[in-house]
């Protein structure tokens, strides 16, 4: 079992910058491939970016490519999401998940969820 706490979300001016961590429980999280997802308003969850357990493989969707980047601390159990550039369309509400071994990027693929944190950036 996995437990996820999100934290570092708020109300942020456009091209502003906002650093999400994801504080993981358990001691295997390095066998964990993490996953930022989100969530706007009448839209369904959408993958953010997604990490390997080592770190090794990163993968982001193409709208956060070159703005946001994930990382992973394995000592400390958290994975961070350092959002930069940010726009209105990056609304939302973040999870993090975890994921047993190989790294994915659909939600489907996950098995934990943290509770989310809120992310707003106005124009």
């Amino acid at each position: 079992q996995v437990q996820l706490v999100e934290s570092g979300g708020g109300l942020v001016q456009a091209g502003g910058s906002l650093r999400l961590s994801c504080a993981a429980s358990g001691r295997t999280f390095s066998r964990y491939a993490m996953g930022w997802f989100r969530q706007a308003p009448g839209k369904e969850r959408e993958f953010a970016a997604a990490i390997s357990g080592s770190g090794g493989s990163i993968y982001y969707q193409d709208s956060v490519k070159g703005r946001f980047t994930i990382s992973r601390d394995n000592g400390k159990n958290t994975v961070y999401l350092q959002m930069n550039s940010l726009k209105p369309e990056d609304t939302a509400v973040y999870y993090c998940a975890a994921r047993y071994r190989s790294i994915e990027t659909k939600s489907g693929e996950y098995d934990y969820w943290g509770q989310g944190t809120q992310v707003t950036v106005s124009s």
